[in-house]
């Protein structure tokens, strides 16, 4: 039987499948013949397949999802690696923050995580932007299993309209999500099951080990913050508000400083809590 596929724009109308997207994930080594594609699913519906195929999952009070990251409730910063490559190596300021990959390592991370999302019933398929401006903003693509991190992504990237959906055209960087399945320790360079790793020759990120969705998030905020300077854009790590009279606020400071905390002002606009 042939798989079905579903290709939602942010109101949940249907597209007819464009086999474009078989070609593009296949280039990431996704048998799309065997495993069924959602891509950009309708919030409705990412809510329905959590509620069925993830255990734990319920819906709070307010209407917001609840559900588990498995064993990691939080980032696992020592096990993040960036691929040691000669197109970035002289730019990155290698360290206990920036540990290196070799590229031979990340491949076989890439084969697992590749292994692991071929074997899912279905698999999840973002499209979307980081960046508000056309002119600087990356076309982000998340492939994960489970739809919990497809809705977390949904929300921290900028969806695409109708239109730009349907022109998406090949990603800029590519995010395979497989963290319910571990990283192999006795491959080089790991140092837990858990690992977290970037390539920008090759624009890809791989997650093992580790369901917590904010890896998804820190990473597309590394990428930005190594990609944006070079363009002649300033990226900081602040959020930022808005009074009435038009006077914005930038606060500083590293995760869990309180940047959250003291931009959500009633009396002012938020403008984001993070990343800019």
């Amino acid at each position: 039987m042939a798989p079905s596929y579903s290709t939602r724009s942010p109101a949940g109308s249907i597209y007819k499948h464009d086999a474009a997207l078989d070609a593009s994930v296949g280039k990431d080594g996704i048998d799309y013949t065997r495993v069924n594609l959602l891509r950009n699913t309708a919030v409705a519906k990412l809510y329905e397949d959590a509620l069925r195929y993830e255990p734990g999952t319920s819906i709070s009070s307010a209407g917001a999802l609840v559900t588990s990251s498995g064993k990691k409730t939080g980032r696992s910063p020592r096990d993040k690696r960036i691929v040691d490559e000669e197109t970035t190596t002289e730019d990155i300021w290698w360290g206990p923050v920036n540990t290196k990959l070799s590229e031979h390592a990340f491949l076989i991370n890439h084969e697992r995580a590749v292994d692991y999302l071929n074997t899912r019933e279905r698999l999840y398929v973002f499209d979307g932007f980081a960046g508000w401006d056309p002119k600087y903003r990356l076309k982000i693509r998340v492939v994960c299993a489970r739809a919990y991190h497809s809705l977390f992504m949904h929300n921290m990237l900028i969806r695409p309209t109708e239109e730009e959906l349907k022109n998406y055209g090949e990603p800029d960087f590519t995010i395979l999500n497989a963290g319910a399945f571990p990283a192999n320790r006795y491959t080089t360079g790991m140092t837990s099951n858990t690992s977290v790793s970037i390539n920008f020759k090759l624009r890809q990120m791989v997650i093992l080990g580790t369901e917590y969705a904010g890896e998804m998030k820190k990473g597309v905020f590394t990428i930005m913050h190594y990609l944006m300077p070079k363009a002649g854009v300033l990226s900081l790590h602040s959020s930022a508000n808005q009074g009435l009279q038009g006077d914005t606020s930038l606060f500083f400071g590293l995760s869990g400083t309180g940047k959250t905390t003291l931009s959500a002002d009633p009396a002012r606009a938020l403008i984001g809590d993070d990343e800019h």
